[in-house]
């Protein structure tokens, strides 16, 4: 009997000592890495998540628990040990030897354009007997872009290629302050540098000289995603984001300058997109990673308040594209003030199914509908 008894006190105090031991040690030379394969990838391509623990003391561990979350917009194809509600939950479960080192990849696809993040993982552990968990929370920084795919189709590319040709073929379309083409009404938009003070005072209102042109340098895209209507477009204002990025990746081949913007506002910096003329790959990048970070989850900005003046502005006698899938009041009656000008622009237009939308006709040739 004292036998036993003595037992059962020295079981006990092993069972003591292994949880004092484990509650203080199991942490200790222990690392957790989470972190994506690739900075970026294309929406419907696949990526994949690393998850390596490496265990650097004799202690081994009996289970480890590794949990995290991110963005349900990441297809993963393993579900064994996750659950996705408003996000996917990982939950992976290792049994880590001493000086043991364990690599696990996760396959999964990009669903939908986005910028994507993991900024924490939970580490959760028990002791050889399983009497005790725990838990440690750290702090990691991992990201993905998931780029929107450029859309192609025949109405996009014919449309793009004509505007090619045209910017070939008129060497001369950039504002020429020598050559005199005809004189108009004034605009609010226009400088006061141009009014034709002669032709002012004998019609009794102000008037402004045309230039000619020189030539074509650059490409501005200008993108309008607002959706507040009723009837909401989620997928035409996600199909608008790729026609930006086929437009970009076109003209930058071509090797002309590309300045994009729109009023889709950045998750990061909360600010509206606004990428500056520049030629070469560097800028598909930038252009790549600004749309990948437009939250369309957040109300776009209104387009006239935010781009009407810079609109106006001479920016190297830059041909202009606009991408709207929507035809708000105030959003059109900028185009025909910008027709106006007699500038060189183009709305690519994207609807749903094959029904072509209702437009005024003295707007018809500026206009290229991009069907789903």
């Amino acid at each position: 009997m004292i036998k036993l008894l003595g037992m059962g006190i020295l079981g006990f105090f092993l069972l003591l000592f292994q949880k004092l031991l484990y509650d203080k040690l199991w942490s200790t030379h222990l690392y957790v890495s989470v972190s994506f394969g690739e900075d970026y990838i294309f929406q419907g391509e696949q990526g994949e998540l690393k998850e390596v623990i490496e265990n650097r003391k004799w202690l081994p561990l009996a289970m480890l628990k590794v949990k995290f979350k991110t963005d349900r917009r990441l297809l993963f194809d393993n579900h064994k040990g996750s659950r996705t509600t408003d996000q996917y939950y990982r939950n992976d479960v290792f049994r880590m030897g001493g000086g043991e080192k364990v690599t696990r990849t996760l396959k999964f696809t990009g669903g939908k354009r986005g910028y994507y993040t993991i900024d924490e993982i939970s580490l959760v552990a028990s002791d050889l007997f399983f009497l005790n968990q725990m838990v440690k929370d750290m702090k990691i920084q991992t990201d993905l872009y998931v780029y929107p795919k450029p859309f192609d189709s025949r109405e996009l590319i014919e449309s793009l290629i004509q505007i090619n040709g045209e910017i070939l073929s008129r060497r001369h379309l950039l504002e020429d302050p020598f050559e005199f083409r005809g004189i108009r009404e004034y605009q609010p938009y226009d400088d006061m540098r141009r009014i034709n003070w002669n032709a002012t005072a004998k019609t009794g209102e102000l008037k402004v000289n045309e230039q000619n042109y020189t030539s074509l340098k650059s490409i501005r895209i200008f993108f309008n995603i607002q959706d507040d209507s009723i009837m909401r477009k989620e997928d035409c204002v996600e199909q608008s984001l790729c026609i930006v990025a086929s437009i970009c990746a076109f003209f930058l081949r071509q090797g002309l300058r590309v300045s994009c913007y729109g009023n889709g506002v950045d998750t990061i910096t909360h600010e509206l997109m606004s990428v500056k003329a520049k030629s070469g790959q560097g800028q598909m990048d930038t252009i790549y990673r600004t749309l990948a970070r437009i939250d369309t989850e957040q109300p776009a900005l209104n387009f006239r308040e935010n781009f009407q003046e810079q609109l106006f502005q001479d920016e190297d006698g830059a041909f202009t594209c606009f991408v709207a899938p929507n035809e708000y009041d105030d959003f059109m009656e900028l185009l025909f003030q910008y027709k106006e000008t007699n500038r060189p622009f183009m709305w690519f237009y994207p609807v749903s199914g094959q029904q072509k939308p209702k437009l005024p006709e003295s707007l018809a040739k500026y206009v290229t509908v991009i069907f789903s």
